[in-house]
């Protein structure tokens, strides 16, 4: 009985010293570890990535609005009004996957001046318009047919993948020339990159606005101009941790 009890306590004590001397050794190469990141002599720099492009495509949102007293009747007049808005656009051959209808909206609205309640019907419809040569026509064209609200008109690139890889490598070239430019006098040499951060904002909204498209007026009088395409500009943010050789 002795005996046993004395096997258990030196398996006990093997195994307490197993884990000790795995624990020191895990704390001895956390260490050096450690030290030797401390020692990796290291520059951080930013860069910026900057293309400007003219836009090719625009992302119109219009609505119709229809007011009544009456809700059916104001609905079947907004519907009847949108029925000629998507036969247009069709018209116009913009692909059945480039306009959508994005909201529709029936509800009361009391005058408490007069004490009666009215009725407004909207639907807002999504035009991807990737001709801007188009953009008059059809827009005089929605016109006449009953929108009578633009919502919003917003210019794009049918590039914006190309050209927003391109700024990346841009603002990558610029943070590695910043980094050689202060390392230049230090006799000493940019190497590999250890980390790199994308701080670049989401949205590119356009530039002011330069080029403006126009259209001649039927009477044969001075061209209108209604658009101004503008420039849009990408930029991309970077911060890069270069080693120093």
């Amino acid at each position: 009985m002795k005996s046993q009890i004395h096997e258990n306590k030196k398996d006990n004590y093997l195994s307490l010293s197993k884990k000790s001397a795995l624990i020191l050794f895990a704390l001895f190469t956390t260490m050096i570890h450690s030290q030797e990141m401390k020692q990796i002599p290291t520059i951080n720099v930013s860069g910026e990535g900057k293309i400007k492009v003219t836009p090719d495509q625009a992302a119109i949102s219009i609505s119709v609005e229809t007011k009544g007293a009456k809700a059916v009747d104001v609905k079947k007049e907004n519907d009847t009004k949108i029925d000629a808005v998507l036969k247009y656009i069709k018209k116009m051959t913009i692909a059945k996957e480039d306009y959508q209808t994005q909201r529709v909206s029936l509800y009361p609205n009391y005058d408490y001046e007069k004490k009666k309640t009215s009725y407004i019907a909207t639907q807002t419809v999504y035009v991807l318009l990737k001709d801007l040569n188009k953009y008059d026509v059809l827009m005089d064209g929605l016109v006449d047919l009953g929108i009578n609200r633009i919502d919003n008109v917003e210019f794009k690139s049918s590039k914006i993948d190309q050209l927003q890889s391109d700024a990346r490598k841009l603002a990558i070239k610029d943070a590695k020339a910043k980094a050689e430019d202060f390392v230049s006098v230090l006799n000493q040499k940019v190497g590999k990159a250890l980390t790199i951060s994308d701080n670049s904002q989401v949205n590119y909204p356009p530039r002011p606005m330069y080029e403006m498209k126009t259209m001649a007026m039927a009477d044969g009088a001075a061209p209108r101009e209604t658009l101004a395409t503008g420039e849009i500009e990408l930029v991309v943010n970077v911060s890069v941790s270069f080693v120093l050789e």
